[in-house]
């Protein structure tokens, strides 16, 4: 839960900051933190696909979280839900509604706020969430100095969305071993290396479809141990 609390802390405090910026913070300036952040999150899920003890668990793993994912179309299922709530909003509603609505989409619904619950309930760790805190708090910065104080709230579904994921996380770490927790933090690192490479623009890669795979080391091993494999 620490991590959730920083994240949902860094978008108050940099909304507040944000709205002392009336005329918005310079595209310039977001755009080169972005590609900085964007660096540094490559670096972290190198450094988590790296602590693979087996590197063909890993890349079964991808393999059929993939297919997994492309059959649910996960990407398409969160993008859906974004479009059904921002289709909830009336051209009345003020500024306020349209921030709190507009940041909490952006905020919840990525991989990186699922990946890095997942890996603060089961490793008590939260460099994921760490430097998902600081991207939030940018976009934060940013709408909260063109859309208002709608922003800060925000961090209200932030906090219940991935505490949650974390609790729940943290519950069935009793029933998973060591080795299951190393693959699926390697696998996630994959994840991670994804999201970096779409803020830096390379290659739009649909993390979303992609989910499925962090939970593959689970089944892959319960089943070699099962058959002695």
């Amino acid at each position: 839960m620490v991590g959730t609390i920083i994240n949902a802390a860094a978008i108050i405090i940099c909304g507040f900051i944000g709205l002392l910026f009336k005329k918005g913070l310079p595209k310039r300036l977001s755009d080169t933190i972005t590609q900085g952040l964007g660096l540094g999150i490559v670096i972290i899920g190198i450094n988590m696909a790296l602590e693979t003890q087996n590197i063909l668990i890993m890349l079964v793993s991808l393999l059929f979280g993939a297919i997994l994912g492309e059959v649910i179309n996960i990407e398409k299922q969160l993008q859906r839900l974004g479009d059904t709530l921002a289709s909830k909003m009336k051209p009345s509603d003020n500024n306020v509604s349209l921030g709190f609505v507009s940041a909490s989409l952006l905020f919840c619904t990525g991989s990186m706020a699922i990946m890095g619950a997942i890996e603060n309930g089961l490793t008590g760790t939260y460099g994921i969430l760490l430097s998902k805190s600081l991207l939030d708090g940018i976009f934060s910065m940013i709408f909260a100095s063109t859309m208002g104080v709608g922003i800060l709230f925000s961090a209200i579904p932030v906090f219940l969305y991935q505490g949650s994921i974390s609790l729940l996380a943290g519950s069935i770490k009793a029933f998973l071993s060591p080795e299951m927790i190393v693959e699926m933090n390697a696998v996630g690192g994959i994840l991670i290396l994804a999201i970096g490479i779409n803020l830096l623009k390379i290659k739009e890669i649909k993390v979303g479809n992609l989910l499925p795979s962090v939970i593959m080391p689970i089944i892959i091993l319960w089943a070699i141990g099962l058959f002695g494999f």
